[in-house]
């Protein structure tokens, strides 16, 4: 798959095109389907499947002060828009300059002579170009006069749960909004039913203050971590080693079981922000300065201040031992189906 984040890297060769347009913020299940319908018609018109996504989130550049948290960081979002069969992104930075070409330029430089595109895929509520102005209509319109083909699509958000079995009431619309909603709230595993997947967070693994280490629980300490954390509390997941699967994907210890702590520590007094992931049973791993993936499965409990340290151990090996529980099945216990 390719990754351009600028049309001079588009191959002059490249195209023709489908192509579809959106943030993908989690690229969650509806997007997945969408995404999925993209590549069949490109396989089936002999066409290449490509998603133009944008970076940062254009809310961040409008109304940074209301713009909307990220589900997911930009590398697993290349990752996971991977993943779904395109043959490439096109990966824009987003800027006042790119925001204020009208709809018709924005078409013409990136859809017509950028990408040869040939079917444009949008929904029925697309806007684009300078202030939004861009439709539904004003696409096919642009479609007429440069040769491509238009081709909306509904909110597939309650036939999509239906054909999962799902109650299509309560996931009416399988949303960027309702998955920031649940991780709110700490409930990754109905966030799981509308990503298709565990929520996950992505960071570097840095020096803490050694405690869970001094507690029997040595912990990964994430820095600078992409992804939208959930609520505090303690959670069931796993650890996840992007370069280590790079290098041996079978590896046994690519993809490892963990009880995870978000929160500020508050039995210490600690006013820090963290994810702490403790790999069960395992005190040999050295970890620091490696990116690593935590994979959130279960919220066990919220977090909570202790009155001391024997209340806390005790409590840690309740919570290593629901974790171990919900995780007994396997590598892939708890994820979304």
């Amino acid at each position: 798959m390719h990754l351009w984040t600028d049309l001079d890297q588009v191959p002059p060769s490249f195209g023709p095109s489908v192509v579809t347009i959106g943030n993908f913020d989690g690229v969650h299940r509806g997007h997945a389907e969408v995404l999925g319908r993209i590549v069949r018609l490109a396989a089936d018109q002999g066409a290449r499947p490509v998603a133009v996504t944008f970076h940062p989130h254009p809310a961040a550049v409008h109304r940074p002060d209301s713009a909307p948290e990220l589900i997911t960081g930009i590398a697993d979002r290349v990752e996971l828009l991977a993943a779904t069969g395109l043959d490439a992104i096109l990966l824009l930075e987003y800027t006042l300059d790119l925001a204020r070409q009208t709809p018709e330029e924005f078409v013409e430089r990136y859809l017509v002579r950028g990408l040869r595109a040939r079917w444009v895929v949008v929904g029925h509520d697309v806007r684009f170009g300078r202030d939004n102005t861009g439709t539904l209509e004003t696409m096919v319109s642009l479609g007429e006069r440069y040769g491509f083909e238009v081709l909306a699509i509904d909110d597939i958000g309650e036939d999509a749960a239906q054909a999962a079995g799902r109650d299509a009431a309560h996931h009416a619309r399988w949303s960027s909004t309702g998955v920031r909603a649940l991780l709110a709230e700490g409930d990754v595993r109905a966030a799981a039913e509308v990503l298709g997947r565990d929520h996950r967070v992505r960071g570097t693994v840095v020096h803490g203050d050694a405690r869970g280490r001094e507690l029997g629980f040595p912990t990964a300490n994430l820095g600078a971590v992409s992804g939208m954390i959930p609520a505090d509390g303690v959670y069931a997941g796993r650890l996840v080693r992007p370069q280590l699967a790079a290098a041996d994907p079978q590896h046994p210890d690519v993809r490892l079981p963990a009880a995870v702590s978000i929160g500020t520590n508050p039995t210490f007094d600690g006013a820090e922000r963290r994810v702490e992931a403790y790999v069960l049973d395992r005190t040999d791993l050295d970890l620091y300065d490696e990116e690593v993936v935590v994979e959130l499965v279960e919220r066990l409990r919220p977090t909570v201040r202790f009155e001391g340290m024997e209340p806390l151990i005790v409590q840690m090996h309740d919570d290593v031992a629901r974790a171990r529980q919900i995780l007994a099945a396997g590598p892939e216990a708890g994820a979304a189906s």
